[in-house]
């Protein structure tokens, strides 16, 4: 998994509360289990036409979104069925931090699995993020895990707290199979010490 250390990129405003994860991923595309391409189903319903072509109107269709890494977003961002496609999608598109009052607990937990930093605010952080981000081009921002702090295109600081685990998984790009092979040696002694008290196993 790729670390999470610091991201500068421009935020997009999406001022909608309870975005679910079939608004995310519609389920038409859970068939695959595949990481990549999802990008190009972020948010399909509200991004494209019945036609097939963009929706000008939509936020990451907009000419200063579409490099966007980073989201801000209403309170209980991700609600909905516990789809991992939801993650695997944004951070496809290249999305790889979410800013929201708050989220759904499974999508939360999903996006520090992969690679992805979900970061709760209080309303007004959020709200001051929204007008930022209305910037367009300009609403570039920083986040900083280690010191744990937002800066703002005017250069103010907002200051965010992280769970200790996850921010250690990010901070070394850890998903579960790199916190298993983290403990590979004692794997292996545990193994070597079976096969000679219990050789029949």
């Amino acid at each position: 998994m790729e670390k999470f250390t610091t991201l500068t990129g421009v935020a997009a405003p999406m001022d909608m509360i309870n975005v679910d994860t079939d608004a995310i991923i519609p389920k038409q595309y859970l068939k695959t289990i595949k990481r990549s391409g999802l990008g190009e189903a972020l948010f399909s319903e509200m991004r494209y036409k019945d036609d097939g072509s963009e929706n000008e109107d939509f936020i990451l269709n907009k000419p200063a979104y579409r490099e966007s890494k980073v989201l801000v977003a209403g309170e209980n961002f991700g609600c909905g069925s516990s789809r991992e496609h939801a993650p695997w999608a944004l951070h496809d598109f290249g999305i790889r931090c979410i800013i929201a009052p708050s989220f759904a607990d499974i999508f939360h937990n999903n996006c520090f699995k992969n690679g992805m930093l979900p970061i709760e605010l209080p309303q007004e952080d959020v709200d001051k993020l929204l007008e930022d981000a209305e910037r367009g081009a300009n609403a570039t921002i920083t986040i900083d895990l280690e010191k744990q702090e937002i800066t703002g295109p005017d250069g103010g600081v907002i200051k965010f707290e992280v769970d200790a685990h996850a921010r250690h998984c990010l901070l070394n790009g850890l998903d579960d199979i790199g916190q298993t092979m983290q403990k590979k040696d004692k794997i292996e002694a545990y193994e070597e010490q079976i096969q000679v008290a219990r050789p029949w196993v």
